[in-house]
């Protein structure tokens, strides 16, 4: 195991907080918890758990990979930034995954779509775009939370060195609105 690069893949865009350690194409350990809302309190406690089961520690990981979507605005932000974080402070690569293709790279045949809300699904064929389910023929759904998190590291440990750092893949507007109130006056103290 000591020539095979250690790469810990991280995924908090839907509703879960899911995450594998590969040692080159082996993976030695993949978790997955379902939750609608605490990823940024669990992410790191998970990561942290599974490198312990995995027998390493943050200082043996050579690369990050993190998915980011589409999906979940704050899941999202939450692993792209830990991933960001983490990259800086190990001085090593963090390699952004999309869903999509991680999806894609699972080799089934049909659209790799993403649930969204209100009955809609985000696909990247021809372009990136947000399309009723009902008009997917074939659509290809994300596997499970622990094998996405594997396939992302999957991806992560094969793309070039010099990728650019992870960055958030939205494929449509945030659902947050402007405060509605008036914002505070600010007083001069003059």
């Amino acid at each position: 195991m000591a020539s095979d690069r250690l790469i810990l893949g991280f995924d908090t865009s839907a509703a879960h907080c899911a995450a594998a350690l590969l040692a080159g194409e082996r993976v030695l350990v993949a978790r997955a918890e379902e939750m609608g809302r605490g990823q940024a309190e669990r992410l790191m406690p998970l990561l942290a758990e599974v490198l312990a089961e995995g027998g390493a520690a943050w200082r043996d990981l050579d690369r990050i990979g993190v998915g980011v979507g589409p999906g979940n605005f704050t899941g999202i932000r939450i692993s792209v930034a830990a991933a960001r974080g983490l990259a800086l402070a190990l001085g090593i690569p963090a390699i952004g995954v999309s869903s999509l293709d991680a999806i894609r790279a699972g080799g089934g045949p049909g659209t790799p779509a993403v649930p969204a809300p209100q009955d809609m699904a985000h696909i990247d064929r021809p372009a990136p775009a947000l399309v009723p389910r009902a008009s997917l023929r074939d659509p290809l759904w994300p596997p499970a939370p622990a094998d996405l998190a594997a396939a992302i590291a999957r991806l992560a440990a094969i793309a070039p060195e010099n990728s650019p750092p992870p960055a958030p893949l939205y494929l449509r507007p945030a659902d947050a609105a402007p405060a509605r109130d008036a914002p505070p006056m600010i007083l001069d103290d003059a």
